[in-house]
């Protein structure tokens, strides 16, 4: 398919230039990831919770449990394509990030892709692997310039790729850190990706993809982002409500009943907006009725659930949501997940991104 760009991330490139997005808790595990993988993206497992259900976990060894998971999921998801590409999204906002990263790079991870914060430190973390690719997650050239200018000081390292994840579309926790910005245009793919690539090209003068993210559902999506300099598309919903996906059943058919007005916009216990589907337990607690399961492992650095019980404990009711527990869970989604109809499966997507006939039954 030569009218797409190619997508080189450090030392890796994948056959197209699709980034399956990371997805909490367990949305996208190895299944996912590695059939992703092997369709020519990069696939991607979240590092967040993957302890939750482990055979190990007892209820007081989540730390040392999420560690092995990380690295179990890693090796899974190589199994099933061992030349594809395997990246693990780490959130910066997680009490255990560094060991999260470690972990992933023992395990033979290709990249860490990293946001919910800016992740000043990921090049420490990742200096014995020069081979693993550092991805960054931003929501504005200020938040990459701080990066850029940090990691140039301290590590004399550059971004190996750069994703811009715009909060007017996004899944799950969203780059703003205002509700006021959520819907502010500022943030727009259109007004970002085209801001980054002169400030890569004309500040830093180095060769650094751009990653666009947040609202690529298709084809028409996809082509759109690469006109306005973007060389790669992140995408998440559209993978999370696949065949391969790791949710349950129950989860993909949450997508699938999706409506519009189903969509909203909460405050999450980390204290940055996320996106969800207005389930009973979305609509007690932006009606001010905050019911929580107990905290499963103090696992984020900032938590308003631990501080002064204010909101709940955002990975018990992600666990719940990965099993399909409609009235407990919560159901992160980007804005197309009314576009989500039915279960495809990865090759259906991979084949309709890049322009290819569906196959006959």
């Amino acid at each position: 398919m030569s009218n797409l760009p190619t997508l080189k991330i450090g030392k890796h490139a994948p056959r197209y230039p699709v980034v399956q997005g990371g997805m909490g808790v367990k949305i996208s595990g190895a299944r996912l990831a590695g059939a992703v993988a092997a369709n020519g993206g990069v696939g991607t497992i979240a590092s967040v919770g993957l302890a939750c259900d482990h055979p190990m976990f007892t209820g007081r060894n989540y730390f040392e449990i999420n560690e092995i998971a990380v690295a179990e999921s890693v090796r899974a998801a190589r199994e099933a394509f061992p030349e594809g590409v395997i990246a693990v999204n780490c959130m910066v906002a997680l009490t255990d990030y560094d060991r999260q990263v470690r972990s992933a790079c023992e395990a033979g991870v290709d990249m860490i892709v990293s946001g919910a914060g800016l992740p000043m430190k990921l090049p420490e973390y990742t200096k014995d692997f020069p081979d693993v690719a550092v991805v960054p997650i931003v929501s504005s050239v200020k938040a990459a310039d701080l990066i850029v200018r940090k990691w140039g000081k301290l590590y004399d390292r550059l971004p190996d790729a750069i994703v811009v994840e715009t909060p007017l579309y996004a899944g799950g926790h969203l780059g703003a850190t205002r509700m006021e910005h959520v819907t502010d245009e500022a943030f727009s793919l259109e007004t970002v990706v085209p801001e980054l690539v002169r400030y890569i090209g004309d500040t830093v003068r180095a060769d650094i993809p751009v990653i666009a993210a947040g609202g690529i559902w298709d084809r028409a999506d996809m082509m759109r982002a690469f006109e306005m300099g973007a060389r790669g598309v992140q995408m998440g919903t559209r993978f999370a409500c696949t065949v391969e996906g790791d949710a349950s059943d129950r989860f993909k058919q949450a997508y699938i009943d999706a409506k519009e007005e189903d969509v909203v916009v909460i405050m999450s216990p980390v204290g940055i907006p996320g996106r969800a589907l207005k389930n009973p337990f979305v609509e007690r607690y932006m009606a001010g009725h905050v019911d929580s399961k107990p905290c499963l492992a103090a696992c984020l650095s900032h938590c308003s659930y631990l501080k002064d019980r204010s909101s709940f404990c955002i990975a018990q009711a992600l666990v719940d949501s990965y099993t399909g527990d409609w009235e407990s869970g919560l159901f992160f989604v980007g804005s197309n997940v009314v576009k989500c109809v039915r279960m495809e499966s990865v090759e259906e997507i991979f084949r309709e991104l890049v322009g290819q006939p569906a196959p006959r039954d």
